[in-house]
């Protein structure tokens, strides 16, 4: 089994926290390396993930014209992680909203597709408004309801898939960004018989820096469940045996 892992980090504006967080994932995970993918920050976060990548042969960068959505980032740096033999490629947000010391635990689950959960037994959020925990519990139930799989937190980004998961779910045709590219990319993992595995985590406010959720990424979330219930392409892998 291949062991070598990648851990992606979209950036735009992290400026405040790319280099404390590149540093944990390293001292967290010996055995990842780390993909900075930034959108063309206009902070200068990308200037300085090159400078982080030329003291550390273990960080490397992907550099993007412009911001997309977090969607298109994950896209763009699983192409590049799976083009460089990467064996399994984690998402994690670069804001601290999810601890790097969680990372040794998160590969050392035995699944296809691992994530880190705020809605079974042992995890939580820190720092959340009622609003706020309402609306990520109540997006999990409606989505969880629509599509008819059993994830508790559908909506997190805290992910460890292995190659095979990522070589099989058709990611040329995934258009959803957001909260609805992490659903979406869950259950095509489903879909196509892969096992998928939840663990507790405790999803804390990001420390410093702007949030970048926004009405329309909710919005979207809303109506591309749909979408994604009724896809094809989502609920048919051609030539891809279940596991």
């Amino acid at each position: 089994m291949n062991e070598k892992t990648c851990v992606i980090l979209p950036t735009y504006n992290e400026r405040d926290n790319l280099p404390e967080i590149a540093l944990a994932i390293l001292k967290s995970a010996p055995q990842a390396d780390v993909l900075v993918v930034d959108d063309n920050s206009p902070d200068g976060t990308g200037a300085l993930a090159d400078d982080l990548a030329a003291k550390h042969p273990r960080i490397k960068v992907l550099h993007r014209a412009r911001k997309e959505g977090l969607g298109r980032a994950y896209l763009a740096g699983f192409a590049k992680a799976l083009a460089e033999g990467y064996g399994r490629i984690v998402e994690m947000d670069a804001d601290f909203s999810h601890d790097p010391a969680v990372l040794p635990r998160l590969l050392a689950t035995d699944a296809d597709l691992v994530l880190g959960s705020r809605y079974v037994e042992g995890g939580g959020t820190l720092n959340w408004g009622l609003g706020r925990r309402l609306l990520s519990k109540g997006g999990s139930l409606y989505a969880r309801t629509i599509l008819g799989i059993p994830i508790r937190d559908l909506t997190g980004g805290f992910k460890c898939f292995r190659r095979e998961v990522l070589e099989s779910i058709d990611l040329p045709s995934v258009r959803s960004s957001g909260y609805a590219f992490q659903i979406e990319l869950t259950y095509r993992t489903l879909k196509r018989g892969f096992t998928v595995r939840e663990i507790p985590i405790v999803f804390a406010d990001r420390r410093v820096g702007k949030s970048k959720m926004s009405r329309a990424i909710v919005a979207e979330a809303l109506w591309m469940v749909w979408k994604i219930r009724f896809d094809p392409r989502a609920n048919v892998a051609p030539g891809t045996a279940s596991r």
